[in-house]
């Protein structure tokens, strides 16, 4: 059974699922893990018809604190002060730098097919006055938070430290000021200049009520208190949280021992780990979410995060490497198998299932979807390189009838993807410059056998269909009457076609060219002294 199956046979009654974010800029496109998953829960849950709704929020009251300064979007000069009131630096009309960088990675969420019921923003949370009561009794237990703290992660605040942050009623600023006393209504506080190395206090100190969004908790006693206000059941949370004496693990205390609630479950997850480096050296893209989900058509993109369960880390690095074309290949295998067609290589045991689950649409038909002809990623990579194709019509005559609506809107996708993949992520072997005017200099590389193979094959493709698959068998069939090792075959063909040593799938190249043409340039390139 898929592991979110699994999920939803296993509980009862009516289902709250969580997730937020807090937005302190440009958010990585390995934070979408989390959206996809719990997506996904929600969906195991509607399938098995039970109740259940999705929450997404954002904590938009946190401060800009060190996290920002990872990326190129802090405004310095605001550090320390809530999201929800920093400028939008990019000037397109948001309320707010949260507003802003929690909209665009939101964005992403609709083309993914991820539907919360709920967005909530914490800095509204807060200011209706819905977390008061919490904030109250946090304050008020104060001495046992601290216990927690100190038994749980082996934190040791100060006697005097209470589980609240003000807004420095001088400076605006929340993540320097430190709560020190509390006498039931209001709160004594400092704004310390060297609380954070982040960002510097302005020393203002004062007394002021907490309630109706002066103030906030601090993220474990935050995150415990919206469990029991949104009644949340199910919360997954990543492997940084997840880890022992963690974020997870206090705030469970903190829910059990402080807010007398149950705390929801967890459905830890991995990271996704782009090749040990960030996504801002893939040639600009940056590590940006929507930036890659322009790359990576949603289907796919689903799919790199429900492939592997939650609790298996996702190694993908695109950059120089054929791991898109792979996923597309690996999206396609599924499709194949889910419609009942033979593929090549072991597959997933709920494979049909991870398929539909990987689909935009919850309520797609798959078995229409699985279907539906889906030319391969690498042979319309190629396609696209290759002056005066008419890709449809390519496509249309390769799949041998006309092209459903759906199937249409298939080619456009990867069209549109392979451009994508071509300029930011393709290793140069690719990218193509096929020599139509004459066999290239490179060919004076090739020696009596390989030219012996070159004419020998001539016959060999006549004999096949002009596919992919039926060329490839060509070739390798070919090379071994010869008893010519594959690499110097493959070599062969590249020098002849493309003045080098190596290519893309050599199958796929040639059915990407004319039969006339490749016949001809196999005759000239097998003839003796070319290139001399």
């Amino acid at each position: 059974m898929f592991w979110a199956d699994e999920l939803a046979a296993s509980a009862t009654g009516r289902q709250v699922i969580n997730d937020s974010k807090t937005p302190s800029g440009t958010v990585h496109v390995g934070s979408l893990r989390g959206p996809v998953v719990v997506d996904t829960i929600t969906r195991a849950f509607r399938d098995a018809e039970r109740d259940v709704e999705l929450r997404y929020g954002v904590d938009d009251l946190d401060p800009m604190d060190a996290q920002a300064l990872l990326t190129p979007d802090a405004i310095e000069q605001f550090m320390g002060v809530p999201l929800s009131v920093v400028p939008d630096p990019a000037g397109d009309c948001h309320a707010s730098y949260a507003r802003h960088f929690a909209q665009v990675f939101i964005d992403t969420f609709a083309g993914l097919g991820i539907r919360p019921d709920t967005y909530y923003w914490m800095s509204e949370v807060y200011g209706s006055g819905a977390m008061d009561r919490y904030l109250r009794t946090a304050l008020d237990a104060a001495g046992t938070i601290r216990e927690i703290y100190r038994r749980v992660a082996n934190v040791n605040h100060p006697d005097d430290w209470h589980p609240a942050m003000v807004i420095c009623e001088s400076c605006g600023r929340i993540g320097t000021t430190i709560v020190v006393g509390w006498d039931g209504e209001r709160v004594r506080y400092e704004c310390r200049p060297d609380l954070r190395e982040w960002a510097k206090g302005c020393g203002h100190a004062g007394e002021v009520s907490p309630f109706g969004g002066r103030a906030k908790m601090p993220y474990n006693v935050d995150w415990a208190a919206k469990w029991d206000l949104f009644g949340v059941t199910i919360e997954p949370a990543g492997k940084d949280l997840s880890t022992r004496g963690g974020s997870r693990d206090r705030s469970d205390a903190i829910a059990r021992e402080v807010f007398g609630n149950e705390p929801p479950r967890n459905v830890p997850y991995e990271f996704l780990n782009i090749g040990g480096k960030k996504m801002s050296t893939s040639k600009g893209l940056g590590a940006s979410a929507a930036k890659v989900a322009d790359v990576i058509p949603p289907e796919q993109l689903r799919l790199l995060f429900l492939r592997s369960k939650p609790n298996t880390a996702i190694e993908f690095d695109p950059a120089g490497t054929d791991a898109i074309p792979r996923l597309f290949d690996e999206s396609d295998r599924l499709a194949a198998a889910t419609a009942g067609r033979e593929v090549r290589g072991e597959l997933p045991l709920d494979h049909d299932r991870l398929f539909a689950v990987s689909l935009v649409d919850p309520e797609a038909d798959v078995a229409a979807e699985a279907a539906a002809y889906r030319p391969a990623f690498s042979h319309l990579a190629l396609l696209e390189q290759i002056p005066g194709v008419d890709l449809v019509e390519r496509v249309t005559a390769e799949k041998g009838s006309s092209l459903t609506d759906r199937e249409r809107e298939l080619v456009e996708e990867r069209r549109v993807a392979a451009r994508a993949w071509l300029e930011a992520y393709a290793p140069d072997r690719a990218r193509l410059a096929v020599h139509y005017d004459g066999v290239p200099a490179g060919a004076a590389e090739l020696d009596d056998l390989q030219r012996s193979y070159l004419a020998a094959l001539i016959s060999a493709l006549q004999a096949v269909e002009w596919n992919g698959e039926a060329l490839q068998g060509a070739i390798f069939a070919t090379a071994k009457q010869f008893e010519l090792p594959a690499g110097r075959a493959f070599a062969a063909l590249y020098l002849a076609f493309l003045g080098r040593d190596s290519g893309p799938r050599a199958g796929w190249l040639l059915t990407a060219l004319s039969p006339e043409f490749v016949i001809a340039r196999l005759g000239e390139a097998g003839s003796a002294g070319v290139g001399a």
